[in-house]
């Protein structure tokens, strides 16, 4: 069998594969490999990163995070607060214009938010104590809460999935169970949708009467030059391709190159291979609490012991880059061990997740593993989540599909031979998972997203933590709420890793983020 490496250094004597488009006019052009398929582009109706970082062209935000994690004013002007901090009042930055003309209006924003706030943990949080919301003229809106809380500005400057972006009110009205079709943004970048090929390629161009702000990028905030005239997406599943591009020059970056091809990558000439997200990302498995065998916290229990989280981050990152593990749902601080014995992580035992899988009621009936082949970084978890169903009794069924196929299928509550799924391996950036606001995949109940588990007491403390002003307080109850989550296995967490992302020499500017950021990046 030939390895990916050979493929890969095979093809470094070959041509670089340029583009007739991107030599055209001498324009300057960024070819990527993005992390996924894009297929889903309502950046609202779902939290696939692949849409995420779609949104980051297209879109723009009314505040963002900057290096620091620090809100700080993006498409806002100004804003003023009320002493008792009930009403916020929001001004927009003069001249912002959609990419279809239109003048950006405070009407829009109203209505965005709204939207989002439908979706996202946050946003429904924050909406919860929403009094009202309207705008007062063309370029100013008005906050009101009915109780003060501390994330007003964290919510509407949110990084990570849901992103709070804007649209155009006449999308925004949409409802948010329903996914927008038409990509009309504000941010710097415009979606070409003549040019969009799912399964292959998706290209953006230069807004130009996109005015940006005058501060430097910082993170998600500051001034979002764009300064390349294209971005061409190409979706490409083969890891060894997607790497010798990367070498010969066909690729400018490989978002999320494969952890095997990382030692390669960085001694090949004119490459860099760096950390994209400073924090890095929590690896986890998602289980389906609504249908059998994982509708039982006993088989939930089974399938964590049988997990050793080492295995995952072998599998996941190797020696290739840094790794740990954690036993928290809401990730472990540097200075943290792994806090099993803390939070109620049960100790590896094959033999007893075996008896604890049978007293389940486990009927023998196939557990499905949803897996996504074509990413390098959540196969081998996939992999390893079914040998340790097998290892605990289970009868497994992996079945194979695109990241694209799988963020379609997990929407579905319907039973697993109707088109439904048990279990599936996925990874978040520690900033998007570390509070219950941020991390959609632990909320509860009513709340709850995909595998939609239902603790009633973890919702209340959940809620608790929410409106607590008192810090001591607050790390009292995320502790409880970390052994919680282990306790009811609301998600399985399988370790901490550092993201990479590789990227020819003649690219500057990269913003380190938990996204992907294309704007301040110069291409020589």
């Amino acid at each position: 069998m030939i390895a990916r490496r050979d493929i890969v250094l095979g093809a470094l004597a070959g041509p670089a594969l340029l583009s007739a488009r991107s030599q055209a006019q001498g324009r300057r052009v960024i070819r990527a490999v993005p992390i996924g398929d894009l297929r889903i582009l309502d950046p609202i109706w779902t939290t696939a990163y692949i849409t995420r970082n779609h949104g980051y062209l297209v879109w723009d935000t009314l505040f963002a995070l900057d290096e620091q994690g620090v809100p700080r004013p993006q498409m806002v002007d100004s804003f003023e607060v009320s002493p008792d901090r009930l009403t916020w009042n929001f001004t927009l930055r003069p001249g912002m214009l959609w990419h279809d003309g239109g003048p950006v209006r405070a009407a829009d924003c109203v209505a965005s938010i709204r939207r989002w706030g439908a979706r996202d943990g946050m946003g429904q949080a924050l909406m919860s104590v929403t009094h009202s919301l309207e705008a007062l003229d063309e370029r100013s809106f008005r906050l009101v809460l009915s109780r003060p809380v501390a994330f007003v500005l964290e919510a509407l400057g949110k990084i990570d999935s849901n992103v709070p972006f804007m649209m155009p009110e006449r999308l925004a009205q949409t409802s948010p169970n329903t996914a927008i079709r038409e990509m009309i943004g504000s941010g710097p970048f415009r979606f070409l949708a003549d040019e969009w090929m799912p399964g292959a390629k998706v290209v953006y161009e230069r807004f130009d009467r996109y005015v940006p702000r005058a501060e430097p990028a910082s993170g998600a905030a500051g001034g979002k030059v764009a300064k390349v005239d294209r971005v061409e997406m190409s979706y490409t599943p083969d890891a060894a391709t997607a790497a010798s591009g990367l070498v010969t020059g066909e690729f400018d970056i490989v978002e999320s190159p494969a952890p095997d091809l990382l030692g390669m990558l960085r001694r090949a000439r004119g490459v860099k291979v760096g950390a994209n997200d400073p924090l890095g990302y929590g690896l986890f498995a998602v289980l389906n609490h609504l249908h059998p065998p994982f509708d039982k916290v006993e088989a939930r229990r089974a399938l964590m012991m049988a997990i050793r989280q080492a295995d995952f981050m072998q599998a996941t990152v190797g020696d290739e880059s840094p790794w740990r593990e954690c036993a928290a749902v809401f990730g472990c601080a540097a200075q943290e061990d792994a806090r099993r014995e803390e939070l109620g992580w049960p100790p590896y035992d094959l033999a007893r997740a075996r008896a604890l899988f049978a007293a389940s009621g486990y009927d023998g009936r196939p557990v499905l593993v949803m897996d996504p082949a074509d990413l390098a970084t959540l196969h081998p978890s996939a992999l390893l989540l079914a040998e340790a169903l097998r290892n605990i009794g289970a009868n497994v069924n992996l079945l194979a599909m695109d990241w694209s196929a799988l963020v379609a299928r997990r929407s579905s509550r319907a039973p697993v031979d109707q088109g439904g799924w048990n279990l599936y391996a996925t990874n978040a950036t520690m900033t998007g998972i570390a509070t219950p606001l941020t991390n959609n995949f632990v909320r509860n109940c009513e709340q709850a997203s995909f595998g939609w588990p239902c603790d009633r007491q973890i919702s209340a403390m959940s809620e608790a933590w929410t409106f607590e002003t008192d810090e001591a307080r607050r790390r009292s109850l995320m502790t409880e709420l970390n052994r919680l989550h282990i306790r009811n296995v609301t998600t399985i967490p399988l370790g901490q890793y550092r993201s990479a992302i590789a990227y020819r020499e003649g690219l500057r500017g990269l913003i380190p983020a938990p996204a992907v950021f294309y704007w301040n990046v110069e291409k020589a």
